[in-house]
């Protein structure tokens, strides 16, 4: 049958340095509706689902999976049928950038299997995804919370490394997409910005007292407490002590950001790392922070995100000490950001503390506290303020 042959592009703009074909969720022959999930590119930040243009048949599938998709590349191709070719097509052939399928009455294989797998209508599922779409990990956590269990706190993963068995007793893991942007990124980012880490401690006695005087409250209004709340908090109090640490290094110039857009490194086990963005951190109560926090890192793991929940960061926080670091010294991540602060785990040391005029031992809930600088953009006097106000404000913190 006749038709005109449309064009599945990859995204203008995608989140993540690289992005990687990972599975077509159609095959050739198969007929698309429009906004149908049609494949599924990964960046070292996000998999995103790339939706059919128009109606028709997938005609043909130009890049396979582990390809690399540059900007606008054609991916594949639908064959629009004669009827459907006679309206307007233009907008439809060349979709928004990043734009992902709305929630209509279609649903991606992977829900269609589940809702076969678990007997769940998908219609009965509230959707994470955008414009309501019900994902997979939407569709499990249904499952689970029909068993009586609560959702895995790990992220579903579709699909796990390629091992193949070497001789001497070793074996080889083939690198994922994912994990080889992130790679290439770092090294990107360690051969462009000359780092330099300043370390200091932190007291969390204060914040450790008010946390514990409102966790009750914050509980009941469905939003928990976290200690990387009040470290946001923390880092837009430092902000204003040093703006130059929310910046942007250009050959000619700083550019300083008013708004501070904070990056949460949020690990994903095996698989990688992404970097959802609390935006205008600088106009938000810590009530609106662990809000934030709470939605953000539930569809991080759920692997429900959108490019648009990682895009625009101006500084990056990596809070390692949640898996046990005591200190590490974090790759400023999200080039070309000026700074990032690695903050270590928390745990009771003794310290000194002049009480009286009197040098007493104490025991303190303490942790190392590190802001990893480009070179270029800030010295280190800035650091030290920078790190100096952050320490301040956690150990200030107000009854």
């Amino acid at each position: 049958m006749a038709g005109v042959m449309i064009d599945v592009l990859a995204p203008v703009e995608q989140e993540g340095t690289k992005a990687v074909v990972r599975n077509w969720l159609k095959a050739v022959g198969e007929r698309v509706a429009p906004d149908d999930p049609l494949v599924e590119l990964e960046t070292d930040k996000v998999t995103q689902e790339i939706p059919a243009p128009v109606a028709g048949i997938l005609s043909e599938i130009l890049m396979q999976g582990g390809e690399k998709a540059e900007p606008g590349a054609v991916l594949g191709r639908i064959r629009q049928e004669e009827a459907a070719a006679s309206e307007p097509v233009v907008a439809a052939a060349r979709p928004e950038p990043g734009r992902m399928p709305a929630a209509a009455d279609h649903y991606s294989p992977a829900v269609r299997r589940a809702a076969e797998e678990y007997g769940i209508d998908p219609a009965t599922v509230d959707g994470s995804g955008k414009g309501g779409r019900v994902t997979r990990a939407d569709m499990d956590a249904a499952h689970e919370a029909a068993r009586g269990a609560r959702p895995s706190p790990e992220p579903v993963t579709p699909s796990r490394p390629e091992t193949t068995p070497v001789e001497g007793g070793s074996r080889a893991i083939r690198h994922s997409p994912m994990r080889l942007a992130i790679a290439e990124h770092m090294q990107m980012s360690v051969s462009t910005a000359p780092h330099v880490t300043a370390v200091f401690e932190a007291d969390f006695t204060a914040v450790m007292r008010h946390r514990e005087m409102n966790r009750q409250a914050f509980a009941a209004s469905g939003v928990p407490l976290s200690y990387t709340a009040y470290i946001v908090s923390a880092c837009v109090a430092a902000m204003k002590a040093v703006p130059e640490a929310n910046s942007r290094w250009f050959d000619d110039r700083l550019e300083v950001f008013d708004d501070v857009n904070i990056g949460i490194g949020t690990a994903l086990g095996n698989d990688g790392l992404v970097v959802p963005v609390i935006r205008a951190a600088q106009d938000l109560s810590l009530s609106g922070i662990a809000a934030r926090l709470q939605d953000l890192t539930a569809r991080a793991r759920a692997k429900t995100l959108t490019p648009a929940d990682m895009r625009g960061g101006t500084f990056t926080i990596s809070n390692h000490g949640v898996s046990g670091s005591l200190l590490a010294t974090p790759i400023i991540i999200n080039q070309p950001q000026s700074a990032i602060l690695g903050v270590g785990k928390l745990e009771k040391r003794v310290v000194v503390r002049e009480v009286d005029g009197v040098d007493t031992i104490q025991i303190r809930p303490m942790a190392y506290v590190s802001l990893t600088i480009d070179h270029r953009a800030l010295d280190g006097h800035q650091t030290n303020t920078w790190l100096t106000r952050f320490v301040a404000a956690l150990e200030g913190w107000p009854q």
